[in-house]
């Protein structure tokens, strides 16, 4: 979800709340667009972070710190002299604005008491961190805009300040009911005319409203009748109102353990969803940002790595092909064969010079031509396809080996892939970067010998889960983890799963020594269709079986088994109510 009014107005009553009357004592300036303010205030201490990030702009307080670098910039430190030790006068937000305005009071070089505001603008691709004085001139900001970067607003020293056109847009905080009329025309559907024509309002809020209303927000906006636009309305006042009085609602919506959505507004919409509640809009974004950022700097840090399993696999496809293309081409060597039988019995009746043979097949007893080269007598034909026969048998039982280790080579570049995809953590990127270096799809020097003591096989940590009924359920992530977990850390009792002939993990329940009820093999189950290549799947099939009757393969490669008997259940790759430990 982005960054929009309700959540700016969240955070500004947060940081009035906490801020006002405090005065800044440090200023930091850890990235090229971020900056990270201490303000004190009485016995308190605040660490409020600004980011101008045109991907990622955010403003909450945090408790972490960051590193700054040796030399501080410019904008550090022009802020440093013009507004430290400041004392915080006002923080205020203009309508739903996704701006922030932070007024300070401080004594200039002559030491004439004046004021400035420092003004965070959090418009996506457009944020910027600007400082202005009591005129609203711009004295300097984080992001410089020259002309030949915006012909609507220049953001340089000595400009004018003012805010950018928001595309006309009204404020909801002063929508009349007449109003509404103007907002619901057109063919757009209700929705899309909600968020486009008030300010600060996201789509994901624009639909909730509609929601609340009793409204379908695919409809065409003109086809509202007059009742829907009146619950609207309603609803509308309704959420302003709370606004105004500072009641918010920061939650996070979670889906498999997963952050989709956040919020200050209520979502009733999302009843399907986990709500994770938050005591401040600043928990709320850094939580949600901390998981999506890991997620990000995985997806990041993994893209060598899946650019070489997908090279690696398009090669073995590639391969595959070949390979089933030439073994079609053997699917002649027992005629030759039975060409060569044949002339060795009945070549006494080709005629010298002929070009075919034709007599009687005794296996089949029907007839049969088999051609000669006229050149060469019965038996040198007979031989040459013999000689035919055995090379293609050859061929043959190469082939059909070589075919076996291509499909084995693609189903574990298929299961690495998958652990690629179901990585958490730099150390489960490095345990997967390990094996494809043991196996020779990248060279072991990438992988340190540090790392490779660190993210050995004896490090594993499978997830741990607790079933409803209190059964302990571990779940590996690569093969590394399945093949320590299955092998070495289950017992012959335990129920093993896995997503039937789909890449993913092995998971573990542990018995006990007793009945496993129902209730813990679907939660289970679950956690394997969730944890396997089939996770958006409506259901996935999975096999059990207990763990005695699962046996690795002989020169396997790790996390590989085979099991000739087991049972099966079909599960749903839904984990939201299923509490892991770690």
């Amino acid at each position: 979800m982005a960054l929009d009014g309700i959540v700016v107005s969240n955070i500004v009553h947060e940081m009035n709340r906490a801020l006002s009357g405090g005065r800044l004592s440090k200023i930091a300036q850890p990235e090229n667009d971020e900056l990270i303010l201490t303000i004190k205030n009485q016995k308190d201490t605040y660490r409020l972070l600004l980011s101008a990030s045109a991907s990622l702009p955010l403003v909450y307080f945090t408790e972490l710190n960051k590193e700054n670098p040796m030399t501080a910039p410019n904008f550090c430190m022009l802020l440093r002299k013009h507004a430290g030790n400041g004392k915080i006068i006002s923080i205020s937000q203009p309508g739903l604005e996704r701006i922030i305005d932070i007024c300070l009071e401080h004594l200039d070089e002559m030491g004439d008491l004046c004021q400035k505001h420092l003004i965070i603008e959090l418009m996506g691709k457009h944020s910027n961190i600007i400082l202005t004085n009591e005129s609203d001139t711009i004295v300097d900001s984080i992001k410089h805009v020259p002309l030949s970067m915006s012909s609507i607003r220049e953001v340089l020293p000595g400009r004018p300040y003012f805010i950018p056109d928001t595309m006309h847009k009204k404020d909801p905080l002063t929508l009349t009911q007449d109003e509404v009329k103007v907002i619901f025309s057109g063919r757009v559907n209700a929705a899309k005319a909600v968020y486009s024509s008030l300010t600060g309002i996201s789509p994901q809020v624009a639909e909730e409203l509609l929601y609340r209303s009793d409204v379908d927000s695919t409809k065409a906006a003109e086809d509202l009748s007059e009742a829907e636009r009146n619950r609207f309305y309603q609803q509308l006042r309704k959420l302003m109102d709370e606004i105004t009085s500072g009641i918010f609602h920061p939650a996070i919506y979670m889906k498999n353990g997963e952050p989709q959505e956040f919020s200050s507004v209520s979502m009733s919409m999302y009843s399907g969803y986990e709500c994770q509640e938050t005591d401040s809009a600043s928990q709320m974004l850094e939580s949600y940002y901390a998981v999506r950022n890991t997620v990000a700097r995985i997806r990041q840090k993994s893209t060598d790595l899946r650019k070489i399993v997908q090279t690696c696999m398009d090669r073995s496809h590639k391969k595959y092909d070949l390979q089933k293309k030439q073994l079609k081409d053997t699917e002649k060597r027992d005629r030759y064969r039975i060409y060569g039988e044949l002339l060795n019995t009945y070549g006494y009746e080709a005629q010298p010079g002929a070009r075919v043979l034709e007599t009687v097949n005794y296996y089949t007893g029907e007839p049969i031509a088999i051609p000669l080269d006229p050149e060469l007598t019965a038996h040198e034909n007979a031989k040459r396809y013999f000689e035919k026969y055995n090379k293609q048998k050859r061929t043959f039982e190469a082939l059909t080996e070589q075919l076996k280790d291509t499909q084995e080579e693609m189903e574990h570049l298929d299961s690495i892939s998958t652990a690629i995809d179901l990585a958490c953590t730099v150390d489960d990127l490095n345990q997967v970067r390990r094996e494809m270096a043991e196996y020779g799809y990248i060279k072991k020097h990438l992988v340190s010998p540090k790392e490779a003591r660190k993210n050995g096989v004896s490090k594993s940590k499978p997830y741990h889960y607790i079933s409803s009924d209190g059964f302990d359920i571990y779940v590996g992530h690569n093969n590394y983890q399945n093949e320590e977990l299955t092998f070495k850390f289950a017992e012959g009792n335990d129920i093993w799963m896995h997503a039937k002939k789909i890449p993913g993990s092995h998971v573990i329940i542990k018995s006990k020594g007793g009945e496993i009820p129902d209730r813990t093999y679907e939660e289970a189950g679950q956690l394997a269709a969730y944890y396997s290549k089939a996770r958006d799947a409506e259901k996935v099939e999975i096999d059990y079986i207990e763990k005695k009757h699962v046996k690795k393969p002989n020169k396997g490669k790790p996390g590989f088994v085979i099991y000739h008997t087991n049972y099966s259940l079909v599960a749903s790759p839904d984990i939201s109510k299923i509490r892991q430990l770690s």
